[in-house]
Protein backbone atom coordinates (compact mmCIF):
# COMPACT_ATOMS: atom_id res chain seq x y z
CA UNK A 1 0.00 0.00 0.00
CA UNK A 2 1.20 3.51 -0.74
CA UNK A 3 2.31 5.61 2.21
CA UNK A 4 -0.27 7.85 3.82
CA UNK A 5 0.17 11.17 2.03
CA UNK A 6 -2.89 12.97 3.33
CA UNK A 7 -3.92 12.68 7.00
CA UNK A 8 -7.15 14.10 8.41
CA UNK A 9 -6.83 14.70 12.15
CA UNK A 10 -10.08 15.08 14.07
CA UNK A 11 -9.51 17.81 16.65
CA UNK A 12 -11.07 17.22 20.07
CA UNK A 13 -12.82 20.46 21.13
CA UNK A 14 -13.21 19.29 24.75
CA UNK A 15 -9.54 19.28 25.73
CA UNK A 16 -6.27 21.10 25.17
CA UNK A 17 -4.49 17.75 24.88
CA UNK A 18 -4.63 16.72 21.23
CA UNK A 19 -3.21 13.20 21.21
CA UNK A 20 -4.34 12.48 17.63
CA UNK A 21 -2.61 15.62 16.38
CA UNK A 22 0.55 14.73 18.31
CA UNK A 23 0.51 11.23 16.79
CA UNK A 24 0.04 12.64 13.29
CA UNK A 25 2.97 15.02 13.73
CA UNK A 26 5.10 12.13 15.04
CA UNK A 27 4.07 10.00 12.06
CA UNK A 28 4.69 12.82 9.58
CA UNK A 29 8.23 13.23 10.92
CA UNK A 30 9.02 9.76 9.56
CA UNK A 31 7.51 10.20 6.10
CA UNK A 32 6.26 12.79 3.61
CA UNK A 33 2.77 13.51 4.81
CA UNK A 34 0.32 16.39 4.66
CA UNK A 35 -1.73 16.98 7.82
CA UNK A 36 -5.11 18.69 8.03
CA UNK A 37 -6.43 19.53 11.51
CA UNK A 38 -10.22 19.36 11.24
CA UNK A 39 -12.97 20.45 13.59
CA UNK A 40 -16.72 20.57 13.09
CA UNK A 41 -18.64 22.79 15.49
CA UNK A 42 -22.28 23.56 16.02
CA UNK A 43 -24.27 25.57 18.54
CA UNK A 44 -28.02 25.30 18.21
CA UNK A 45 -28.53 28.55 20.08
CA UNK A 46 -27.09 30.45 17.12
CA UNK A 47 -29.72 28.92 14.87
CA UNK A 48 -32.49 29.96 17.26
CA UNK A 49 -31.61 33.65 17.29
CA UNK A 50 -34.66 34.67 15.29
CA UNK A 51 -34.18 38.37 15.91
CA UNK A 52 -31.07 38.33 13.72
CA UNK A 53 -31.00 38.22 9.96
CA UNK A 54 -29.43 35.26 8.15
CA UNK A 55 -26.39 37.43 7.35
CA UNK A 56 -25.98 38.35 11.00
CA UNK A 57 -26.27 34.70 12.08
CA UNK A 58 -23.66 33.76 9.49
CA UNK A 59 -21.37 36.47 10.83
CA UNK A 60 -21.78 35.09 14.35
CA UNK A 61 -20.98 31.59 13.16
CA UNK A 62 -17.91 32.84 11.33
CA UNK A 63 -16.70 34.57 14.49
CA UNK A 64 -16.91 31.28 16.38
CA UNK A 65 -15.14 29.43 13.55
CA UNK A 66 -12.32 31.99 13.48
CA UNK A 67 -11.95 31.74 17.26
CA UNK A 68 -11.62 27.94 17.03
CA UNK A 69 -9.00 28.27 14.29
CA UNK A 70 -6.89 30.45 16.57
CA UNK A 71 -7.32 27.89 19.36
CA UNK A 72 -6.17 25.06 17.06
CA UNK A 73 -3.12 27.12 16.08
CA UNK A 74 -2.28 27.36 19.78
CA UNK A 75 -2.63 23.59 20.17
CA UNK A 76 -0.30 23.03 17.22
CA UNK A 77 2.34 25.30 18.73
CA UNK A 78 1.91 23.58 22.11
CA UNK A 79 3.08 20.26 20.69
CA UNK A 80 6.08 21.86 19.06
CA UNK A 81 4.79 21.76 15.50
CA UNK A 82 4.70 24.55 12.94
CA UNK A 83 1.37 26.15 12.06
CA UNK A 84 2.66 26.62 8.50
CA UNK A 85 3.03 22.85 8.09
CA UNK A 86 -0.55 21.96 9.06
CA UNK A 87 -3.75 22.96 7.29
CA UNK A 88 -6.57 24.02 9.60
CA UNK A 89 -10.18 23.56 8.63
CA UNK A 90 -13.17 24.41 10.85
CA UNK A 91 -16.72 24.05 9.58
CA UNK A 92 -20.23 24.50 10.97
CA UNK A 93 -21.94 21.10 11.01
CA UNK A 94 -24.34 19.47 13.44
CA UNK A 95 -23.20 15.86 12.91
CA UNK A 96 -19.45 15.47 13.50
CA UNK A 97 -19.09 12.00 11.99
CA UNK A 98 -20.82 13.08 8.78
CA UNK A 99 -18.57 16.13 8.57
CA UNK A 100 -15.47 13.92 8.88
CA UNK A 101 -16.65 11.39 6.29
CA UNK A 102 -17.67 14.17 3.90
CA UNK A 103 -14.11 15.50 4.12
CA UNK A 104 -12.69 12.04 3.37
CA UNK A 105 -14.98 11.58 0.37
CA UNK A 106 -14.61 15.08 -1.04
CA UNK A 107 -10.87 15.53 -0.52
CA UNK A 108 -9.45 12.02 -0.75
CA UNK A 109 -7.83 11.69 2.67
CA UNK A 110 -5.86 8.46 3.09
CA UNK A 111 -6.45 7.99 6.81
CA UNK A 112 -8.28 9.58 9.73
CA UNK A 113 -6.56 10.05 13.11
CA UNK A 114 -8.90 10.51 16.08
CA UNK A 115 -8.15 10.64 19.79
CA UNK A 116 -10.11 8.62 22.35
CA UNK A 117 -11.50 9.74 25.70
CA UNK A 118 -10.50 8.19 28.98
CA UNK A 119 -12.80 8.06 31.99
CA UNK A 120 -10.82 9.66 34.82
CA UNK A 121 -12.13 7.42 37.57
CA UNK A 122 -12.52 4.13 35.73
CA UNK A 123 -9.31 4.52 33.72
CA UNK A 124 -11.06 2.95 30.78
CA UNK A 125 -11.67 4.37 27.34
CA UNK A 126 -15.07 5.80 26.52
CA UNK A 127 -16.07 5.66 22.89
CA UNK A 128 -18.43 8.33 21.67
CA UNK A 129 -21.21 7.88 19.09
CA UNK A 130 -18.89 9.65 16.63
CA UNK A 131 -16.25 6.93 17.17
CA UNK A 132 -18.74 4.14 16.45
CA UNK A 133 -20.14 5.88 13.38
CA UNK A 134 -16.65 6.38 11.98
CA UNK A 135 -15.72 2.76 12.65
CA UNK A 136 -18.73 1.57 10.67
CA UNK A 137 -18.97 4.19 7.94
CA UNK A 138 -15.59 5.85 7.30
CA UNK A 139 -14.38 4.65 3.89
CA UNK A 140 -10.66 5.07 4.67
CA UNK A 141 -8.53 3.62 7.51
CA UNK A 142 -9.32 5.00 10.96
CA UNK A 143 -6.63 5.28 13.65
CA UNK A 144 -8.06 5.60 17.16
CA UNK A 145 -5.27 7.10 19.25
CA UNK A 146 -4.69 6.32 22.91
CA UNK A 147 -1.80 7.23 25.22
CA UNK A 148 0.58 4.36 24.46
CA UNK A 149 3.91 5.51 23.02
CA UNK A 150 5.39 4.27 19.74
CA UNK A 151 8.92 3.17 20.73
CA UNK A 152 11.46 2.00 18.17
CA UNK A 153 11.52 -1.79 17.77
CA UNK A 154 8.05 -2.00 19.30
CA UNK A 155 5.28 -4.38 18.30
CA UNK A 156 2.41 -4.15 15.86
CA UNK A 157 -0.26 -6.81 16.32
CA UNK A 158 -2.30 -7.60 13.22
CA UNK A 159 -5.49 -9.59 13.80
CA UNK A 160 -6.33 -11.88 10.89
CA UNK A 161 -8.84 -14.64 10.21
CA UNK A 162 -6.80 -17.20 8.29
CA UNK A 163 -9.18 -20.06 9.00
CA UNK A 164 -11.93 -18.67 6.78
CA UNK A 165 -12.19 -19.26 3.05
CA UNK A 166 -14.66 -16.40 2.57
CA UNK A 167 -13.47 -13.85 0.03
CA UNK A 168 -14.23 -10.94 2.36
CA UNK A 169 -12.02 -12.37 5.11
CA UNK A 170 -9.27 -13.30 2.67
CA UNK A 171 -9.33 -9.78 1.25
CA UNK A 172 -9.14 -8.27 4.73
CA UNK A 173 -6.29 -10.59 5.72
CA UNK A 174 -4.29 -9.30 2.78
CA UNK A 175 -5.12 -5.65 3.49
CA UNK A 176 -4.36 -5.97 7.22
CA UNK A 177 -1.06 -7.79 6.75
CA UNK A 178 0.22 -5.48 4.02
CA UNK A 179 -0.74 -2.45 6.13
CA UNK A 180 1.08 -3.90 9.15
CA UNK A 181 4.26 -4.42 7.12
CA UNK A 182 4.01 -0.96 5.58
CA UNK A 183 3.61 0.77 8.95
CA UNK A 184 6.28 -1.39 10.57
CA UNK A 185 8.78 -0.11 8.01
CA UNK A 186 7.85 3.50 8.78
CA UNK A 187 7.89 3.33 12.59
CA UNK A 188 10.58 0.62 12.94
CA UNK A 189 8.35 -1.98 14.57
CA UNK A 190 7.91 -5.75 14.47
CA UNK A 191 4.89 -7.35 12.81
CA UNK A 192 3.03 -9.99 14.81
CA UNK A 193 0.01 -11.91 13.51
CA UNK A 194 -2.75 -13.30 15.70
CA UNK A 195 -5.66 -15.58 14.83
CA UNK A 196 -8.28 -16.86 17.25
CA UNK A 197 -10.61 -19.79 16.75
CA UNK A 198 -13.70 -20.97 18.66
CA UNK A 199 -13.55 -23.95 20.95
CA UNK A 200 -15.92 -26.90 20.88
CA UNK A 201 -19.56 -25.79 20.79
CA UNK A 202 -21.02 -26.75 24.16
CA UNK A 203 -24.36 -27.86 22.70
CA UNK A 204 -22.66 -30.35 20.37
CA UNK A 205 -20.63 -31.86 23.20
CA UNK A 206 -23.79 -32.29 25.28
CA UNK A 207 -26.16 -33.51 22.57
CA UNK A 208 -23.75 -35.94 20.91
CA UNK A 209 -22.07 -38.04 23.62
CA UNK A 210 -19.77 -39.80 21.15
CA UNK A 211 -18.43 -36.45 19.92
CA UNK A 212 -14.72 -36.19 20.72
CA UNK A 213 -14.25 -32.60 21.85
CA UNK A 214 -10.52 -32.94 22.39
CA UNK A 215 -9.94 -34.33 18.91
CA UNK A 216 -12.12 -31.59 17.43
CA UNK A 217 -10.09 -28.89 19.18
CA UNK A 218 -6.81 -30.45 18.06
CA UNK A 219 -8.03 -30.59 14.47
CA UNK A 220 -9.21 -26.97 14.56
CA UNK A 221 -5.94 -25.82 16.10
CA UNK A 222 -3.88 -27.61 13.45
CA UNK A 223 -6.06 -26.25 10.64
CA UNK A 224 -5.54 -22.67 11.82
CA UNK A 225 -1.83 -23.18 12.49
CA UNK A 226 -1.32 -24.53 8.96
CA UNK A 227 -3.29 -21.65 7.48
CA UNK A 228 -1.35 -19.13 9.59
CA UNK A 229 2.00 -20.60 8.56
CA UNK A 230 1.03 -20.37 4.90
CA UNK A 231 -0.16 -16.80 5.32
CA UNK A 232 2.97 -15.73 7.23
CA UNK A 233 5.25 -17.32 4.63
CA UNK A 234 3.43 -15.48 1.85
CA UNK A 235 4.30 -12.14 3.44
CA UNK A 236 7.75 -13.03 4.76
CA UNK A 237 6.77 -12.86 8.42
CA UNK A 238 8.74 -14.94 10.93
CA UNK A 239 6.60 -17.82 12.18
CA UNK A 240 7.82 -17.10 15.70
CA UNK A 241 5.79 -13.90 15.46
CA UNK A 242 2.55 -15.71 14.67
CA UNK A 243 0.02 -16.71 17.30
CA UNK A 244 -2.98 -19.04 17.04
CA UNK A 245 -5.13 -19.26 20.14
CA UNK A 246 -8.51 -20.69 21.10
CA UNK A 247 -11.03 -18.18 22.36
CA UNK A 248 -13.08 -15.13 21.48
CA UNK A 249 -11.22 -12.59 19.32
CA UNK A 250 -11.67 -9.82 21.89
CA UNK A 251 -10.15 -11.98 24.66
CA UNK A 252 -7.27 -13.30 22.57
CA UNK A 253 -6.33 -9.93 21.04
CA UNK A 254 -6.50 -8.10 24.37
CA UNK A 255 -4.39 -10.72 26.15
CA UNK A 256 -1.72 -10.90 23.45
CA UNK A 257 -1.52 -7.12 22.98
CA UNK A 258 -0.75 -6.80 26.70
CA UNK A 259 1.77 -9.64 26.58
CA UNK A 260 3.60 -8.02 23.66
CA UNK A 261 3.06 -4.49 24.99
CA UNK A 262 1.87 -3.68 21.47
CA UNK A 263 1.86 -0.05 20.41
CA UNK A 264 -0.66 -0.67 17.63
CA UNK A 265 -3.33 -3.25 16.88
CA UNK A 266 -4.59 -3.51 13.31
CA UNK A 267 -7.89 -5.19 12.58
CA UNK A 268 -10.65 -5.23 10.02
CA UNK A 269 -14.20 -4.07 10.36
CA UNK A 270 -16.83 -5.00 7.82
CA UNK A 271 -18.82 -1.86 8.55
CA UNK A 272 -22.18 -3.30 9.53
CA UNK A 273 -24.88 -0.72 10.09
CA UNK A 274 -28.49 -0.83 11.14
CA UNK A 275 -30.12 -3.82 12.82
CA UNK A 276 -27.37 -6.29 11.94
CA UNK A 277 -24.85 -4.08 13.75
CA UNK A 278 -27.07 -3.87 16.83
CA UNK A 279 -27.61 -7.63 16.97
CA UNK A 280 -24.22 -8.92 15.89
CA UNK A 281 -21.73 -6.12 16.26
CA UNK A 282 -18.22 -6.14 14.86
CA UNK A 283 -15.17 -7.81 16.29
CA UNK A 284 -13.45 -4.44 16.09
CA UNK A 285 -16.06 -2.85 18.32
CA UNK A 286 -15.78 -5.61 20.91
CA UNK A 287 -11.99 -5.34 20.94
CA UNK A 288 -11.00 -1.69 20.83
CA UNK A 289 -12.40 -0.50 24.14
CA UNK A 290 -10.39 -3.21 25.92
CA UNK A 291 -7.03 -2.22 24.47
CA UNK A 292 -4.57 0.28 25.93
CA UNK A 293 -2.85 1.01 22.63
CA UNK A 294 -3.73 2.62 19.31
CA UNK A 295 -6.11 0.75 17.04
CA UNK A 296 -6.13 0.96 13.24
CA UNK A 297 -9.45 -0.19 11.75
CA UNK A 298 -9.48 -1.14 8.08
CA UNK A 299 -12.33 -1.81 5.66
CA UNK A 300 -12.48 -4.54 3.00
CA UNK A 301 -11.56 -3.75 -0.59
CA UNK A 302 -14.45 -2.14 -2.43
CA UNK A 303 -16.15 -0.88 0.71
CA UNK A 304 -18.53 2.00 0.02
CA UNK A 305 -19.65 4.24 2.85
CA UNK A 306 -23.44 4.63 3.19
CA UNK A 307 -22.82 8.38 3.05
CA UNK A 308 -21.55 7.97 -0.51
CA UNK A 309 -24.77 6.46 -1.81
Amino acid sequence: MEAYKNILVVVDPSTDEQKALSRAVEFASKTTTKITAFLSIYDFSYEMTTMLSSDEREAMRQTVINDRKVWIEERIKAIGASVEDIDIKVIWHNRPFEAVIDQVIDHGFDVVFKGTHEHDKLKSVIFTPTDWHLLRKCPCPLLLVKDHSWPANGNILAAVNVGSDEDEHQSLNKIITEEAKHLADIISANVNLVNSFPGTPVNIAIEIPEFNASQYNDTMLQHHKDAMAKHADTYGIDRERTFVKEGLPEDVIESLSQELDAELVILGTIGRTGLSAALIGNTAEHVIDRLNCDVLALKPAGYVSPLQS
